[in-house]
């Protein structure tokens, strides 16, 4: 591409994008032996240059295209671009200085030229210069370039003169993430990425990283380690994919579980993908933000509890509880059977003082009266200090047979 200039000057400047060529496809028009137009369609397919033999009818490249635009560029791509500063006149100039920057909506980059020493141009020769930049951000960008010269036949003072080049940096991914809180600690992450891009992609990495809280398990390989979307994870333009994740928190985290439970920031998605010449791009997302779950002033968990179970026989398990207020809390656990189960042991017994923060294992057990699905119920903790007391009827769900 190449800007009008005001003045004449005696060297000029030449700007292009250096991006891979597209495969030239014919256009398909085709048509039953037995339709009206005959062979004739076909045949013209067959004579076209662009056709690749033997599967004239697919529209599937046979030829390079090189670039006749400037093209789509997109978020995370790495620009390049091709300065060539010519000397078109009949002397020498000297302190030839290019100087490049790329001005966004909200900075001014610095690419070349900024440090460089001066060169001499002798006539009809050029000097060239390739410039590269990882686009980061998205809107209108503008390429700003300035060539300056000293003449020396005459003794002028220094000239110089600027070209713009105005462009677009499209998004080519949208990410849209959600949270699920699990009662184990968990945190599972869903993230769905879409191809916002005019062709097909593909994503060669999609990860997390998580904070130093958590450490990260993908839940998108098969038993063998393989990526359930296969090696080439191809994404065609307008198609999504879906991907989870586990977190869990780390083992010298889990002294303090309220700070796993107020935990906001969960980490970063980093994508890489390449496009379909093989042009390389690199996204990774803000940090991913969560609502941290609202458990009250006391979070409780059953541990260890088998999920199915025989009819009348003892069910053990542990009774996690978390004291997630800002206050010390003295608390008696009391239990009341109903049709469906039957708790054994003291109906109430002291926990003692339960610090903010702190948790504590209570050993339970129960039998269960019915079968199918039985929902475990009738657990209270009693707050002695304020009087409050916290019902469970939905604690857990065991399934029970009659084996």
């Amino acid at each position: 591409m190449e800007a009008k200039q005001k003045s004449e000057h005696l060297l000029s400047l030449k700007v292009m994008r250096l991006t891979r060529p597209t495969l030239a496809s014919p256009t398909v028009v085709t048509c039953e032996p037995t339709d009206l137009p005959g062979n004739t369609l076909n045949d013209d397919l067959k004579i076209d240059c662009t056709a690749l033999p033997g599967m004239e009818t697919l529209a599937l490249g046979y030829f390079m295209v090189l670039p006749q635009s400037f093209g789509n560029i997109y978020l995370g791509e790495i620009f390049s671009s091709y300065l060539c500063v010519h000397n078109g006149s009949n002397q020498v100039v000297q302190d030839v200085v290019i100087k490049t920057d790329l001005q966004t909506s909200t900075q001014k980059i610095p690419l070349s030229g900024h440090s460089e020493k001066s060169k001499e141009l002798e006539p009809d020769s050029t000097i060239d210069e390739v410039i590269y930049h990882e686009v980061k951000e998205t809107g209108t960008h503008i390429l700003i370039c300035e060539v300056s010269y000293t003449p020396t036949n005459p003794i002028a003072p220094t000239q110089s003169f600027k070209k713009f080049f105005k462009f677009q940096v499209l998004k080519p991914l949208d990410v849209k993430t959600k949270f699920y809180n699990a009662e184990s600690d968990e945190i599972y992450l869903e993230a769905e990425i879409e191809n916002l891009t005019a062709g097909p992609i593909c994503l060669e990495k999609v990860d997390v990283e998580s904070s130093p809280l958590f450490s990260v398990m993908t839940l998108n390989t098969n038993e063998k380690g393989e990526s359930i979307y296969g090696p080439i994870n191809l994404l065609d333009s307008g198609c999504s994919r879906q991907y989870l994740y586990c977190l869990k928190p780390q083992p010298n985290v889990t002294e303090c579980p309220k700070m796993i439970y107020n935990v906001t920031n969960i980490g970063k998605i980093d994508i890489v993908w390449r496009s379909n010449m093989g042009e390389r791009g690199r996204l990774q997302t803000s940090q991913l933000q969560r609502l941290a779950p609202d458990h009250g002033d006391l979070r409780v968990t059953m541990k260890s509890i088998p999920s199915e179970v025989a009819l009348e026989k003892p069910v053990n398990f542990q009774c996690h509880i978390v004291n997630m207020s800002e206050r010390n809390m003295d608390i008696i656990l009391s239990l009341e059977s109903s049709n469906l189960i039957a708790w054994c042991g003291v109906s109430e017994k002291i926990l003692g003082t339960l610090k903010p923060g702190k948790s504590t294992d209570v050993p339970l057990c129960v039998v269960p009266l019915d079968t199918g699905l039985i929902t475990i119920s009738g657990l209270k903790l009693i707050d002695t200090f304020l009087r409050r007391t916290y019902e469970y009827d939905d604690a857990a769900q065991i399934f029970v047979n009659l084996a």
